[in-house]
């Protein structure tokens, strides 16, 4: 059918359907009032599919077609290789689902319009249609490029996005199979053509070193270059400290200081004092006064706030400022004066902040600490350490002593604390993993944990108070559902969790893990329990923090590698210098709410970035040990099979068809397979012997089987 045709069939099929006399029917009972002869019965079935695909009219189950009812909803569509996908709206706690046939064109990550389903609720996830592509999200995707004889395909690292792109070979820039490219989308296809699209960049091959990172940078599109006109800029930025920077600023050098970091840092951004007299703790923590150097609505303003964060990859950093800034002047580098924004807070020895001075100061660090110094000198009381450093030691131990009292009055009022180990991988030169082992923190990584807690939550609820325009961090409470569910699966260990009508308290939260510390189970239950929590985001509204149990928290203390925290420096700056007048009030408003929401969203960006290659480096890794037997821990039970989590933080999957000897079935409520003769089960939190038996690098997964005699 032509499509003005189609057009004109659709606006009396839809208008005859919206008559306030018209009762559902269906499609034959349609054609029959309309009199449409049966040779163009073909065509009504057309149109009636194309008011369905927008969302104008619903179908029941019984087959009768109706004025759609539903509202429509925007969101961003996330693709699953198997044609499905799921529509993400904002303010809504669940996605939407949406059947293959109803995707109608879009591609993971395009912004679409989505028309709900009646009927489709019934206690499972709400289903739609797509039912117009708003916009598109994605227009250059890296593949991995096939040539043929006169063209070539290329096939998306990422599976959502299904279909392999047609290339023609003029447009192919000299690929060679085994490329790995950065593909610019031309047509995206449909009604069963392939997307076509153009290379725009060959990234070296699949199997050089760093190609596997830097198509996950492209993939994510992380900027890494900055412009002629920002290191133009960056040149012109002084590396020392001016008498004329320092004017009207406390002079804080004389102030024991240190830095205290991972061995490998280089952006300094935090530094500590800390003395105590009458039963008085004076805690300073001095951040790099990063504003003074990056002026508002500069370039370089410009563009950390595009970049949002800094990305910590597993082989590289990717700064949201030039390195000549936060590893130069901006960092806190020991026997250098250097600017700062301090919070010196005086604290009781109940851990309660009774007064407290947000300035503009210089400060010069004594020395420049490492976690691991730090951790020899007050838990292993290592005597070659504490003679080195002997002068600082009696601060350190102050420090020990403060951060305990602070976590225990954060713990009192319920505060949670997910300890779970980070992952460490080391690389040789070729990027190759030759490690992966757990990140464990210690007194010295708590201590500096404690102490950026308490500055940040004193500059939230000043500013609160102050009902000045701010940038909060927020972290809003669980879904009750979700609590319902863990509490549902908690029962089964034993344990119970209170929640009222409408929310939990973080207490409760706390109470459970305090409860599963040291059991087989922790480790699995603290894991469903994070999952059941929401996301942290960036707020100009303080709506609490759910996790840290307060009222008031912000983002204060990384101006390096955070917009937010950068930004709220030069609020707090012009607060001081007293040029928050009306203008400048009406001007934050007006911008703050755009900058929580892209830093939050770039945060995001960055956190799966992250996370993609930490999962490329371990199935990397894992490609040499597969034939080994590993003994972990099941870590997630699903219907397909169950996760087993190594000592290593490694995690792969035992698919229930290679379970032997039985047929095992899902148990929702308990999360575990059972064998439906033997009645042999596996559970979440049982400790298992495992093979590696497959690691796949694209899909970025890793296979393993029950050893024999499990």
């Amino acid at each position: 059918m032509r499509p003005e045709v189609l057009e004109e069939r659709k606006k009396v099929i839809y208008e005859f359907i919206c008559d306030e006399l018209y009762v559902p029917m269906k499609a034959k009972e349609i054609a029959a009032v309309l009199n449409v002869p049966k040779a163009q019965r073909g065509d009504l079935a057309e149109v009636l599919a194309a008011l369905l695909a927008e969302g104008r009219i619903e179908v029941s189950a019984k087959g009768k077609y109706s004025k759609s009812e539903s509202r429509f909803l925007t969101g961003e569509f996330t693709a699953h290789p198997r044609g499905f996908g799921f529509v993400k709206v904002e303010g809504m706690d669940e996605d939407i689902f949406i059947p293959e046939s109803q995707v109608n064109g879009a591609f993971h990550r395009d912004t679409v319009q989505v028309a709900l389903q009646s009927g489709a609720s019934r206690g499972r996830r709400r289903e739609g249609a797509v039912t117009k592509i708003v916009s598109r999200g994605v227009n250059r995707i890296v593949c991995t490029y096939e040539k043929s004889k006169t063209f070539g395909f290329a096939v998306p690292d990422d599976p959502k996005f299904g279909k392999d792109i047609f290339v023609a070979q003029e447009r192919s820039k000299g690929a060679v199979t085994g490329h790995k490219v950065v593909v610019e989308l031309t047509d995206f296809g449909g009604n069963g053509k392939k997307p076509e699209g153009k290379v725009v960049e060959i990234l070296g091959h699949s199997n050089d070193p760093g190609t596997d990172i830097l198509s996950i940078v492209r993939a994510y599109e992380l900027p890494v270059e900055f412009s002629e006109r920002i290191m133009n800029q960056v040149e012109r930025v002084s590396s020392e400290v001016s008498d004329a920077d320092m004017a009207g600023r406390m002079d804080l050098r004389d102030w024991q200081t240190v830095t205290i970091d991972g061995e490998d840092a280089k952006d300094l951004d935090d530094a500590i004092t800390l003395t105590k007299e009458n039963g008085k703790y004076k805690l300073g923590v001095h951040i790099a006064d990063v504003t003074n150097y990056v002026q508002e609505h500069s370039a370089l303003d410009v563009e950390a706030l595009k970049r949002g964060t800094s990305v910590y990859l597993v082989d590289r950093v990717i700064p949201m400022l030039p390195h000549a800034l936060s590893n130069g002047i901006c960092s806190l580098n020991a026997g250098e004066k250097r600017l700062a924004l301090s919070c010196i807070m005086t604290i009781d020895e109940k851990g309660n902040v009774t007064d407290h001075v947000i300035a503009e100061t210089v400060i010069r660090v004594d020395r420049r600490m490492s976690y691991t110094s730090v951790k020899k000198i007050l838990e292993d009381h290592d005597e070659t350490e504490r003679r080195e450093y002997a002068e600082l030691v009696p601060m350190f131990e102050r420090m020990e002593e403060l951060a305990a009292i602070l976590r225990r009055r954060r713990m009192k009022r319920g505060s949670i604390d997910f300890d779970f180990p980070e992952t460490k991988i080391i690389l040789n030169e070729q990027g190759t993993p030759v490690e992966i082992r757990p990140y464990e923190r210690n007194v010295a990584t708590k201590i500096i944990e404690d102490f950026m807690l308490i500055a940040n939550e004193t500059v939230a609820q000043d500013y609160f108070w102050q009902e000045i325009p701010f940038v909060y961090r927020t972290h809003d409470n669980p879904d009750t559902e979700k609590i319902r569910k863990l509490s549902t699966f908690i029962n089964n260990f034993g344990y119970t969790i209170k929640a009222g009508q409408e929310e939990i308290h973080p207490k409760e939260v706390q109470k459970l893990l305090t409860k599963i510390a040291g059991t087989p189970e922790e480790a699995l239950i603290a894991r469903l329990t994070l999952r059941s929590m929401k996301q942290a985001k960036y707020a100009t509204v303080s709506t609490g923090h759910f996790g840290l149990a307060t009222p008031y928290y912000c983002h204060f203390t990384s101006p390096i590698r955070r917009y937010p925290d950068l930004q709220i420096h030069r609020i707090i700056k012009d607060n001081l210098r007293g040029r928050m007048n009306e203008k400048k009030l009406a001007h934050y408003d007006k911008i703050l709410p755009e900058v929580a929401k892209h830093s939050s969203e770039m945060e995001r960006r960055a956190d799966e970035a992250e996370r993609e290659t930490e999962k490329l480096k371990k199935v990397e890794y894992m490609e040499k040990h597969i034939g080994e037997i590993y003994t972990g821990v099941i870590s997630g039970v699903t219907e397909w099979g169950f996760y087993v989590e190594l000592p290593n933080t490694v995690e792969g999957l035992v698919h229930v068809t290679t379970l032997a000897g039985d047929y095992f079935r899902y148990h929702e409520d308990t999360y575990e397979l059972v064998g439906e003769a033997t009645g042999m089960s596996y559970k979440l939190g049982q400790r298992i012997e495992v093979v590696v038996t497959g690691a796949d690098r694209l899909m970025r997964t890793i296979d393993f089987c029950v050893a024999s005699g499990q």
